[in-house]
């Protein structure tokens, strides 16, 4: 059976250019593209939709607060296809945050191009919400206190390189121990809602944490921002230099690896540019692998909910460094496909449901 999907966006470019993108692949079959959630709703009574993409600013009503409908009444998978301004992106992790489970990036110029040139990753994110178990979303924990991502050639899928493209395999020697621990996640489709869920409850003394989710440039900024107001942890984007210590979350930026590397007795955040690794810019292997070989037996590694296998060999090689590495179980993933990978890979030591790793990780001092 195909994916049966509705386009809500009240540009009439786009809806065309997203219908021909959509159409081309025989898995994917555009029911209606509409310019409003009025509209949306009216076609949603002839026939319900397996995937919604919906665009963020529209008028008679914006897209969160369909969104927002959607969830409350009959939750479905949606990919969020939102503007590349630091306004579109506070509101896209808004959505992100309401159920929302994907971002495709536009720009305000050239939209044409830019579309057509993108219609793979856009493409692979329809595919992935069309296996998106919705009734995993968790409940969001109240405020405590105040992608494919990357330039490449858009008309055919990126290489696909390995951590390789970054830096050096491990050498296989095991790391000394210490007491300086550190935490790694990597996630990506459904990754939004299971971070909001876990970060919060971590302590304001738990261990460093760096954690890669796919997510365009210029979102994880706000996403970070969003985070650390929900957290007891200081929850920051990542920049090149910063020192990891307890009770600090980095979030690798959009566009750029975060590796870690060891300088001295501490551990220290590099972002770097560079090509897509499993396809992906940050990538979950680049990272996994900058850990394996920088903090070893030191570190404890999770691989969470998400499409494709970004990050089943890093988290192997840390697996075979001596760190203890956890997979979110098949239940409470939205997407099951980076955990599978990695158990498959070989390199989960343990699988856990998304509740349990979050008491994992609360129990932990740094």
């Amino acid at each position: 059976m195909g994916i049966n999907v509705l386009i809500v966006d009240d540009s009439a470019v786009v809806r065309e250019i997203v219908t021909q993108v959509l159409s081309s692949t025989a898995d994917i079959k555009v029911l209606a593209a509409v310019p409003d959630p009025i509209f949306a709703m009216q076609r949603m009574k002839i026939q319900w939709p397996d995937v919604i993409v919906l665009d963020i600013e529209m008028p008679r009503m914006d897209g969160l607060t369909f969104l927002r409908k959607i969830m409350a009444e009959r939750p479905t998978p949606v990919v969020i296809c939102s503007s590349l301004t630091e306004k579109g992106a506070d509101i896209t992790i808004d959505a992100m945050s309401a159920g929302a489970i994907a971002i495709v990036t536009k720009p305000t110029v050239n939209l044409k191009a830019f579309l057509e040139g993108a219609g793979n990753d856009l493409i692979q994110e329809v595919r992935a919400a069309g296996m998106a178990k919705m009734g995993t979303m968790k409940p969001k924990p109240k405020l405590n206190h105040s992608s494919n991502t990357g330039p490449h050639d858009p008309s055919t899928p990126a290489p696909k390189l390995t951590a390789d493209a970054m830096l050096e395999a491990p050498s296989g020697k095991a790391m000394f121990r210490t007491t300086d621990r550190l935490i790694a996640i990597g996630t990506s489709t459904g990754g939004t809602q299971a971070l909001e869920f876990l970060l919060p409850q971590l302590q304001v003394n738990c261990p460093a944490v760096v954690v890669v989710q796919h997510m365009p440039e210029k979102f994880t900024t706000a996403f970070a921002e969003r985070l650390n107001r929900l957290s007891k942890v200081e929850v920051l984007e990542a920049k090149d230099g910063d020192r990891l210590i307890p009770g600090v979350v980095l979030i690798a930026p959009g566009g750029r690896h975060l590796l870690v590397k060891r300088s001295g007795a501490q551990y220290i955040a590099e972002v770097k540019d560079g090509p897509l690794v499993s396809r992906h810019k940050p990538s979950v292997d680049v990272l996994f692998r900058s850990v394996a070989i920088s903090a070893g037996g030191n570190a404890l590694g999770v691989i969470m909910t998400g499409m494709g296998d970004d990050g089943a060999r890093g988290l192997r090689e840390m697996h075979d460094a001596g760190a203890r590495t956890l997979a979110q179980d098949e239940e409470s993933c939205v997407v099951f496909g980076m955990p599978k990978e990695a158990i498959a890979h070989g390199g989960v030591s343990e699988v856990h449901s998304l509740t349990h790793i979050a008491n994992t990780l609360a129990a932990m001092r740094g």
